[in-house]
């Protein structure tokens, strides 16, 4: 499947700020049975575009706005090859665990076994494994991994409840787990807790999730989506959906991968100034034999008329400092 991908990232600010330094993690991966036939982005104001490949593999871009601004506008786009991705086996042969513990004490995958900022080992975690069944290292090697993780999957989709907003990017896995709510971070870093206290590789995935016409999916379109990657032996890292008990397919676009979302925040950067900021995210993905979308717009009003209005601002606040 083609897909085109346009998403656009804007930030305003109560006041003129004097430099904005940003990083982008939007630009989806090659790999698998995914290519990214083509990437591009534009920031509005206009500055140049770096980028270089972070030690995960992710392909990260940087710039540096170093004038004076109200309004940061980031529009990222992409056509991305996605194949259908190889049926699982109904389960792993008894010599998989073997495998994978070699693997494991070869120190392969250390920092995707280990507790990480935003899957910790809490006490509500230990509560919620107990309450599910979710078996520990020596238990789980008496079990099949694939099974396991299945289980886990449909145990995570079933007792929380998929939430908007009911949580923040910077919320503790406690948070969802006290409440019993929460969003697709959520449900993939309780998920990554549980599959690497089983001894198994587990990592965050950011990216985009197709929503066909008709399907019930839990996410919010025209946001991002996230999901959980396990390693197994044979098949390599494979794809698991707990916010809608799914494993990852076709429908999933996958842009970055780490120890969980701190890893991998689509935009990360810091302003020079006192101002507040206040961000919109709008994201489109449909199939590219469609046309792509008209632009879209954040908010009523022209575009270009906020950068008018914007650089007039900028520049009588720029008056007001030479006259003081």
């Amino acid at each position: 499947m083609f897909y085109s991908i346009r998403h656009l990232t804007k930030f305003r600010y109560s006041s003129p700020v004097s430099e904005s330094i940003m990083e982008l993690r939007m630009q989806p991966r090659s790999e698998g049975s995914q290519r990214c036939l083509n990437f591009q982005v534009n920031v509005t104001p206009q500055t140049r575009v770096q980028s270089y490949r972070d030690y995960l593999g992710n392909i990260v871009h940087h710039f540096d706005v170093p004038s004076a601004h109200r309004h940061l506008l980031i529009v990222a786009e992409a056509m991305v090859d996605v194949a259908p991705a190889s049926a699982l086996p109904a389960n792993l042969s008894s010599y998989a665990w073997r495998q994978l513990d070699a693997q494991l004490a070869g120190g392969d995958f250390w920092e995707m076994v280990t507790p990480s900022q935003f899957a910790q080992w809490t006490d509500l975690i230990e509560d919620f494994a107990q309450e599910i069944d979710a078996p520990n290292r020596e238990e789980a090697r008496r079990g099949d991994a694939l099974t396991l993780i299945n289980e886990l999957n449909s145990a995570v989709h079933y007792t929380i409840a998929y939430v908007p907003k009911s949580t923040r990017v910077d919320s503790p896995v406690d948070d969802a787990l006290e409440n019993r709510q929460g969003v697709c971070q959520d449900y993939s870093h309780i998920m990554i807790a549980l599959v690497r206290r089983m001894g198994i590789p587990c990592r965050y995935v950011s990216g985009y999730l197709f929503h066909k016409a008709g399907s019930k999916v839990r996410s919010s379109e025209g946001a991002t989506h996230a999901w959980v990657e396990a390693h197994l032996p044979g098949l390599g890292w494979v794809g698991f959906d707990p916010t809608n008990n799914i494993p990852a397919g076709e429908s999933h676009v996958r842009t970055a991968v780490g120890r969980d979302y701190a890893d991998v925040p689509p935009t990360k950067g810091v302003f020079k100034g006192g101002a507040s900021s206040e961000l919109t995210v709008a994201v489109r993905v449909v199939p590219s034999d469609t046309p792509p979308p008209p632009e879209v717009e954040l908010e009523s009003g022209d575009w270009q008329e906020v950068l008018q209005e914007e650089r007039a601002e900028v520049d009588r606040a720029a008056a007001e400092q030479q006259q003081q």
